[in-house]
């Protein structure tokens, strides 16, 4: 599969510079919502009306649970209690899944507690926890019985047969995906189905851009090809030139010269949880899968990858800590001294342009100092409320102050940056809700989410 990245980081390039595909040229579908739970599409010379079903739910009768700790509500929604397995995310809750009215606690004896006296738990995020003075100790067990509300991905296709269809995803509590289309159907709007709302809104409909309607399935690298070739369709200004194809040959000429060499080339990732990733294998962090995609790139390279994160935490917290610190900034990164560092901070969020220009800028020298070159891993989307949307589509645009300092810090001090925010930002146009790719439901990606980083970092390195 690796030996992909090459051909689809190739494709993009042609992209770049010659567009002419029949499906960039096909028309694109009209999808209108036409009722409460009802979708009109026209497309060519077809029209057709689909009644997509409402949400269903997951019944969990008798979850056995052998304690709860104590209900602590000055937490966060998700830490007050033990989230139920129903509505668990990785690390976190699936919010507003739970209907709060169907949970019912009993005994192993088959009594029935009573909330507020015998246990608590969080309405959205489905923390449950005992209560003092209550009939639960630590020994205490339990039995729950809840629901809670799946999501859907459903696609409107045109079949093998020349007709519309509207099929049926898989209902899920959690990172719902778009059915995988038979050789010769075609998708042409996905219909996402979320939450116990009764009726869709525009918002639930993700119409296709016409780059992206023969994707059988979800595959990053071919996502990233099409996103080369929509920019080129839509003649998106150039991307800076930090940020283009090809650019670790031009701002990092140490790293180039040992990879093409084939000499010893040491890459520290630096970053948060997203880098540190406990919650996936291994082999699906995205360092680990840009390690294998550049020694496909340079096979005579001695490629050795080093990680330094500190989930929950921010680049100021390492410049932060204390000599002797498990984290501190001069003896975890400095004193390594790598070859090349790749820095991703999703929580540098809190930075407006003017501190991405001091901050970053003081760590430019740092790194200069040590003789080390730099690529900056530009963050992905994350929990719309936490970036200031409203929706999953729309959504072109990153309207995080942290990204446009990025970008204008990278370009300005020519320091290459991996532009994961634009890959992301189009997600919706081939009718991905990008929250679906979050493990936890907030900002911790899935392995096709960590495919998207490391495509980001390969094309860098293509010439």
């Amino acid at each position: 599969m690796r030996k992909t990245i090459l051909f689809v980081l190739t494709l993009v390039v042609c992209l770049t510079f010659h567009w002419g595909s029949s499906a960039a040229r096909a028309a694109a579908p009209d999808v209108k919502l036409s009722g409460a739970r009802k979708v009109t599409v026209a497309y060519l010379d077809k029209v057709a009306s689909f009644d997509v079903p409402s949400a269903s739910w997951n019944v969990v009768d008798s979850e056995k649970y052998s304690n709860l700790p104590n209900f602590n509500p000055q937490a966060n929604s998700w830490t007050k209690g033990r989230v139920l397995r129903g509505v668990n995310a990785c690390e976190c809750a699936v919010f507003d899944a739970l209907d709060p009215e169907s949970v019912v606690v009993k005994l192993a004896s088959g009594e029935t507690l009573t909330r507020g006296r015998d246990y608590e738990f969080d309405n959205s995020a489905g923390a449950l926890g005992r209560l003092e003075n209550g009939k639960l100790d630590a020994a205490s067990e339990v039995f729950v019985s809840y629901r809670c509300v799946e999501s859907r991905i459903d696609s409107i296709i045109l079949n093998g047969n020349g007709e519309l269809e509207l099929v049926l995803g898989e209902s899920r509590t959690l990172s719902p995906e778009p059915p995988t289309l038979k050789d010769g159907e075609k998708r042409l709007a996905n219909v996402f189905t979320t939450g116990r709302g009764d009726a869709l809104t525009e918002d639930s409909i993700f119409p296709i851009d016409t780059v992206f309607e023969n994707d059988r399935a979800l595959d990053a690298q071919a996502f990233v090809a099409h996103v080369g070739e929509f920019r080129v369709r839509a003649k998106t200004p150039q991307a800076p030139s930090v940020s283009n194809i090809g650019a670790a040959k031009r701002f990092l000429p140490k790293t180039w010269k040992k990879l093409v060499g084939g000499a010893e080339v040491r890459i520290l990732a630096w970053g948060d949880s997203v880098t540190a990733c406990g919650y996936l294998p291994d082999d699906q962090r995205w360092q680990i899968k840009f390690a294998r995609g550049l020694q496909e790139m340079f096979p005579k390279a001695k490629i050795t990858i080093m990680t330094e994160a500190w989930g929950g935490r921010s680049s100021d917290s390492y410049r932060n800590e204390p000599p002797g610190s498990a984290k501190n900034y001069k003896e975890k990164v400095l004193d390594l001294k790598p070859d090349l560092i790749i820095s991703e901070f999703v929580n540098d969020a809190y930075m407006d342009e003017k501190m991405v220009a001091q901050k970053y800028g003081e760590m430019k020298a740092d790194f200069d100092a040590i003789g080390a070159e730099w690529i900056i891993l530009g963050p992905h989307y994350v929990r719309p409320d936490w970036m200031g949307l409203t929706a999953q589509r729309d959504i072109d645009e990153d309207p995080r102050p942290l990204v446009k300092g990025l970008r204008a810090f990278a370009q300005a001090q020519n320091v290459p940056l991996a532009d994961t925010p634009e890959l992301y930002g189009k997600l919706w146009r081939a009718g991905i809700p990008y929250l679906t790719l979050m493990t936890n439901n907030i900002n911790h990606p899935n392995d096709f989410g960590m495919e998207l980083f490391s495509a980001a970092l390969l094309r860098l390195f293509q010439e």
